[in-house]
C-alpha cells in the first residue's frame, strides 16, 4: 500500500512526538511517502526507507491548502496526523486523520475571529471527509462527538513514551552535567508545558507562593501567557523572582536528566487530549501531581499520581505540600508510576494504527 503522511509537524512537542515514534514501525510495511523537508527528515535513521516530497508551507494557512492539493500524489491512503486536513480534492483512495483533541472548539471564546472560523471549518471537515478518525483517549472521543456531532467511527490509540530514553539515570555525572548546564537549583518542582493559558501555569505559581520550594519551568520565559498577566509580572506579584527558574531551550537528550533531578513533577493542565509529560516523569522515577480533569485520570490511572483540582489554587498547594512532606508517599508514587507506564507502548500504538490502515484496503 502506498501511504502518504504529512510529516511537517515532526518537531512539534505533542504531535511531533507522536509521528516521530509511529513512522519507524510503518516504513517496512508500507510504501511510505512523507511530506516535509528533506534536510530535516534525512536525520532519521530510517529515512532511507521513505520517499520525501518537499512541502514547507506553515500549518493553518491558505498556502498550505494549495500545496497539499498540488503535492499529494496518487496513493492508497493519506494520513493527516493533525486536524489540518486538505480541504481541496486529493488523489488518495482513502483518508485517515488523527484528532488529538478539540481544544480550539472547547476553548472557542479564547480564539480570534480568524482562528474561530478556521477551527470550526477545518475540524468539521476533518471528521466528515476522513474514512477513519483516530484519537488518543476516550476523553477526546467524547469531545470530538460533542463539538462536531460526527457519527463516524472513532478509534482510540493511546500515545506512549520512549522507554529507552525516559528511565532512571544512575550516572551521577549525567545528572550533574544537566544541573550545571541549565543552572538548576538543588530541590525543585518541575513544570513542562507550552505557552498556552490552559496549561494553567498561573495557578501553579499562585500555589507555590507560600511553599518553600523552587519551580523549574522547561522553556523560555518569553512568550508564556497565563491569562490575565504576562509571566514576568505574575512572578513579580508573587515575589517568586528568586524561586522560579526557566531552562530556556533544552536539548532533547537532556530532558530525561531534568525529570530525574526533579523532586516532584506538577501538571495542573485544564485540558489535555492525552498528556505525555506525566508518563515521562513516571518513567524517570519522579512522583507526579496532576489535574483531575480531561484525559489525565485516564492516563494516570487510579492511584499512580496524586490528583488535584486545577481550578483551586488551595488544592494544588495542599497536594504539593502533602507529597513533599511524605517520603513514603513519594516512593509509593514512584513504584505505582513504573507499573502505570507499562500500559503505554509506541510499538503497540503503531500496530493498532497499521491495522486501521490495512483495514481500509
Amino acid at each position: 500500500m502506498k501511504l502518504v503522511v504529512d510529516f511537517r509537524m515532526h518537531n512539534a512537542s505533542g504531535i511531533g512526538t507522536y509521528i516521530r515514534n509511529i513512522i519507524p514501525f510503518m516504513v517496512d510495511i508500507f510504501d511510505v511517502i512523507l511530506l516535509g523537508t528533506s534536510e530535516e527528515i534525512q536525520k532519521y535513521s530510517w529515512s532511507n526507507k521513505v520517499k520525501i516530497i518537499e512541502c514547507t508551507s506553515k500549518i493553518y494557512t491558505i498556502k498550505e491548502q494549495f500545496e497539499l492539493f498540488v503535492k499529494i500524489p496518487k496513493c492508497d491512503i493519506f494520513w493527516s496526523p493533525h486536524y489540518n486536513v486538505p480541504l481541496l480534492p486529493i488523489k488518495a483512495n482513502r483518508r485517515v486523520v488523527t484528532i488529538h483533541d478539540v481544544f480550539h472548539l472547547a476553548f472557542y471564546e479564547t480564539l480570534s475571529l480568524k482562528q474561530k472560523l478556521y477551527a470550526k471549518l477545518v475540524i468539521n471537515q476533518a471528521t466528515s471527509r476522513s474514512d477513519k478518525i483516530l484519537t488518543v483517549s476516550e476523553f477526546s472521543v467524547d469531545e470530538i462527538r460533542k463539538y462536531t456531532n460526527t457519527k463516524n467511527d472513532i478509534e482510540v490509540v493511546y500515545n506512549a513514551i520512549d522507554f529507552d530514553k525516559f528511565k532512571i539515570i544512575y550516572d551521577k555525572s549525567k545528572l550533574d552535567f544537566a544541573k550545571d548546564k541549565y543552572k538548576l537549583p538543588n530541590k525543585f518542582l518541575l513544570f513542562v508545558g507550552n505557552v498556552k493559558p490552559h496549561k494553567n501555569l498561573k495557578n501553579l505559581l499562585l500555589a507555590i507562593k507560600d511553599i518553600d520550594i523552587n519551580l523549574v519551568i522547561v522553556g523560555k520565559k518569553d512568550g508564556f501567557i497565563t491569562g490575565d498577566d504576562n509571566i514576568s509580572s505574575l512572578i513579580e506579584k508573587c515575589n517568586l523572582e528568586n524561586r522560579v527558574f526557566f531552562t530556556g531551550y533544552v536539548d532533547d537528550e537532556d530532558i530525561p536528566a531534568i525529570y530525574n533531578l526533579a523532586k516532584v513533577f506538577v501538571f495542573p493542565s485544564l485540558y489535555e487530549g492525552f498528556g505525555i509529560p506525566p508518563l515521562e516523569a513516571q518513567a524517570s522515577g519522579c512522583p507526579v501531581i496532576c489535574s483531575n480533569v480531561a484525559s489525565l485520570p485516564e492516563v494516570g490511572g487510579i492511584d499512580s499520581v496524586v490528583y488535584c483540582d486545577p481550578y483551586s489554587v488551595e488544592d494544588i498547594a495542599e497536594k504539593i505540600k502533602m507529597v513533599l512532606a511524605d517520603e513514603n508517599l513519594q516512593n509509593e508514587l514512584k513504584i505505582k508510576g513504573f507499573e502505570n507506564i507499562k500500559r503505554f507502548s509506541w510499538e503497540e500504538s503503531a500496530k493498532k494504527i497499521i491495522d486501521v490502515i490495512e483495514g481500509l484496503r
